[in-house]
């Protein structure tokens, strides 16, 4: 190779889908040669977070950074915004790639600023983030602007899926810089079957507690699957976050303590063992690694039709259904029924592979870097 590059990517919380796609991404580019570092916030994730941290950090010729960054725009800012300039300055990056909303200001403002030192390649990936906004309220006008305004200083935009795009544009408006398109992808040991453990529940809730994620929806729809279905539902929840004791607490409402067990957070092969179905009730999404992590593993998916998820399961695709208990509840009970019929409706296994492949979504991050240099 002849081109190596210094790499930093900076996002805020280093937790879910975004975590696994810049740290899949970042060990990819190391062992493409380039010398990569994050900068992120310190005050998010647990000891799962950590061990992933310990995993990737012998392959970060820049090392890992990490400084106190608030989610929402308030008087801390200030001063992480002025530790984040310095250490950025210290890393001397060619390219500054920003993930989420925090992420992509800091990566566009401050890749600007160093820009007096030498040309440095400001590059902003969304992740639903700020996009998961309603256009007509206040707070979302208001990220939108700033989305348009930072526009103006960003060299690309890389979207995970068609559907994020689309959302840029009819809440941002017409793209007026270089944009790609770059689907999350997967490492080949990742295609391998996962096979359930001999005492699987039947349902698999992974993911972060919160409100976004629809742990709640989940819960309610299986009270309601019960009310019809011929045997009780059995399920587990993995996961940790803002909403874990009111999940719990809705669990003992419902009657269901016997029937959902609770794990705390675990690599998602780990907890696909635990069940034979996966369930993502999510009120909304970007392009989810969970579902093409699942399939990947063989294991069959009941999603919300939400983001991007059609993209990976077909539009039409008889398993997804409506964010409401509801219309979970429906799809619970018509494919408990027919266990058939829900293993028919999943992708084909090798057009995945050859769709969402890590090496694909590397190549197309990587190469867009270099156009702008």
């Amino acid at each position: 190779m002849e081109t190596r590059l210094r790499i930093v990517h900076c996002f805020r919380a280093p937790v879910g889908g975004v975590f696994r796609h810049v740290r899949d991404l970042a060990e990819a580019q190391a062992a493409d040669g380039h010398a990569v570092g994050f900068v992120c916030d310190s005050t998010t994730g647990g000891d799962y977070e950590a061990r992933l941290f310990a995993e990737i950090e012998p392959r970060l010729a820049l090392g890992i950074t990490r400084i106190p960054m608030q989610r929402q725009i308030g008087p801390g800012d200030v001063s992480a915004a002025l530790r984040t300039y310095r250490v950025l300055k210290a890393l001397g990056p060619d390219v500054l790639h920003g993930h989420g909303a925090k992420g992509g200001l800091y990566a566009r403002l401050f890749g600007t600023a160093l820009r007096r030192v030498k040309r440095v390649g400001r590059f902003y990936s969304p992740h639903g983030g700020s996009l998961h906004f309603d256009e007509h309220s206040l707070k979302g006008k208001a990220y939108f602007s700033t989305e348009r305004m930072l526009e103006r200083i960003t060299d690309g935009l890389f979207f995970v899926c068609e559907y994020e795009r689309e959302a840029y544009i009819r809440k941002v408006g017409p793209i007026r810089t270089k944009s790609r398109i770059a689907y999350n992808g997967l490492r080949p040991d990742e295609f391998i079957p996962v096979e359930p453990v001999a005492d699987a529940r039947d349902l698999l809730f992974i993911g972060t507690l919160r409100q976004l994620k629809g742990p709640d929806i989940f819960i309610e729809a299986l009270a309601l699957a019960q009310q019809s279905a011929n045997r009780k539902l059995t399920a587990v929840i993995v996961g940790d976050g803002e909403w874990e004791s009111n999940c719990k607490n809705l669990v003992a409402q419902r009657g269901l303590t016997a029937q959902i067990d609770f794990r705390p957070a675990m690599p998602a092969r780990s907890a696909f063992a635990l069940a034979h179905t996966l369930v993502v009730p999510s009120r909304a999404e970007s392009f989810p690694y969970i579902v093409l992590e699942a399939l990947a593993a063989q294991m069959p998916v009941i999603a919300t039709r939400v983001g991007g998820i059609p993209e990976i399961m077909g539009a039409e695709n008889p398993v997804l259904c409506s964010p409401t208990p509801q219309g979970l509840a429906e799809k619970l009970i018509t494919f408990d029924a027919n266990r058939a019929a829900l293993l028919a409706a999943m992708p084909n296994h090798a057009e995945l592979q050859r769709r969402f492949s890590l090496k694909a979504m590397d190549e197309a991050i990587v190469s867009t870097y270099l156009q702008k240099r």
